[in-house]
């Protein structure tokens, strides 16, 4: 017997790609609302409690306002893509490469990461977990994302003004996402971060960058890079990228969809410094994928079904 899916909010963009990635997979049933009764809370409620697993891809207030309608006897299982939840208690944070694939397969709530986080979380958690980097640096993050991160009020917006090269934000600091970061990581501070959208559809870079000279008790480069080769050994998803042809990265505005994430150490040649770098999907692996690859432990399949990898 197939497995119910409802997705509350299929019609936006992370929605939309959550359903193509299912989509032909005779694993799921999907259950849908026609477009009259996606907003009729008496339907919400009915289809969040006769799904399998419900995956909220909706703004946080209206996510909360989704688990509040699912009975506390249900038994459906929630992935909610939103940032409502990521720090809440009684919810597993669905990056399975950090907490544990295990506690992503048997969890009953489930909070997906953040795109920009999920390139910090990837590159700093290990390096912390391992004592290789100290937890009360004030670590920096500078990072780039294509606009379709920001929905498709952005998304028009982008495309509607071509003149658009760069467009910083969170200026005020404190955004949403620091939260997860400095939680996840296990940091004394919340990292300083510094987003930009650029005119591409999808692509995300996340670098850190660290004087390692100067933080006390830092290891080297070499030591940086073995540690996330071997705490990723084996990952379908996550991988240690080889050195770029050139000695750049490019992120390209025909990016193909991927649910992978790529990441590299680059250090001076003295090493008194290095450069974290993580490249995903902010679609893929930063939003979409990552919810389909917790679907899919939850429900006890292969990680990888379904998703777009190289």
């Amino acid at each position: 017997m197939p497995t119910r899916v409802f997705i509350d909010g299929a019609a936006g963009t992370t929605g939309l790609e959550i359903a193509d990635r299912l989509a032909g997979r005779a694993e799921f049933e999907m259950v849908a609302l026609a477009g009259d009764r996606r907003k009729d809370s008496a339907a919400r409620r009915e289809a969040l409690n006769g799904a399998d697993f419900a995956v909220l891809c909706l703004p946080d207030d209206a996510a909360r306002e989704a688990v509040a309608l699912i009975d506390p006897a249900s038994p459906v299982r929630v992935i909610d893509a939103s940032s409502a939840h990521r720090v809440s208690g009684g919810w597993t944070y669905g990056f399975p490469e950090i907490v544990g694939r295990d506690a992503v397969a048997g969890a009953a709530r489930v909070t997906n990461p953040g795109c920009y986080p999920s390139g910090f979380i990837a590159l700093v958690a290990p390096l912390v977990r391992a004592g290789l980097l100290p937890a009360d640096w004030p670590f920096t993050v500078n990072a780039v994302s294509g606009y379709s991160g920001g929905g498709k009020g952005l998304i028009e917006r982008f495309e509607a003004d071509r003149d658009i090269a760069w467009r910083g934000y969170a200026l005020g600091l404190g955004h949403k996402h620091v939260a997860e970061m400095q939680v996840l990581c296990g940091l004394a501070h919340p990292p300083l971060f510094a987003p930009a959208v650029v005119p591409a559809h999808r692509g995300m870079v996340v670098e850190v960058p660290l004087p390692l000279a100067a933080i006390p008790g830092a290891a080297g480069a070499d030591a940086l890079r073995d540690c996330l080769a071997a705490f990723y050994d084996g990952s379908p998803i996550v991988r240690l990228g080889d050195t770029p042809e050139g000695g750049e990265l490019v992120l390209r505005q025909s990016r193909a969809p991927s649910d992978g994430m790529e990441l590299h150490v680059f250090a001076a040649p003295d090493g008194s410094q290095v450069r974290l770098v993580a490249m995903l999907d902010n679609l893929g692996k930063g939003a979409s994928g990552a919810a389909v690859q917790n679907l899919n432990l939850m429900a006890g399949l292969s990680e990888t079904a379904g998703l777009q990898l190289p």
